[in-house]
């Protein structure tokens, strides 16, 4: 039976090997990516898409919500999104509405 070192030595050996394997191969693969990028005349959008269409995926824009209620006493607004103030907690808050 083999001890823990023998095999850690076999296991190292085996990263090593795997590593090598998959420089060559990436090789390969990186010189065919770039013939068929010269001979169809590929352009990085055309690859990887535009960079305004990935940037309007990532980012929502979202405009902030018109308030909805006011403090009569300090002129303070909530939308009525998120955590209630301290104003309007426990209270009814149709007193607080806004007209429109």
């Amino acid at each position: 039976m083999a001890t823990y070192l023998e095999l850690k030595a076999q296991a190292d050996s085996l990263l090593r090997q795997a590593e090598e394997a998959r420089r060559a191969e990436m090789k390969v693969i990186i010189d065919q990516i770039r013939a068929s990028v010269a001979e169809y005349g590929l352009t990085p959008e055309d690859v990887f898409g535009s960079k305004r269409a990935i940037r309007r995926t990532n980012t929502a824009q979202t405009s902030p919500s018109a308030p909805k209620y006011r403090n009569p006493i300090t002129g303070a607004t909530w939308s009525g999104r998120g955590r209630q103030p301290e104003w309007i907690k426990g209270k009814r808050r149709e007193r607080f509405l806004i007209e429109t």
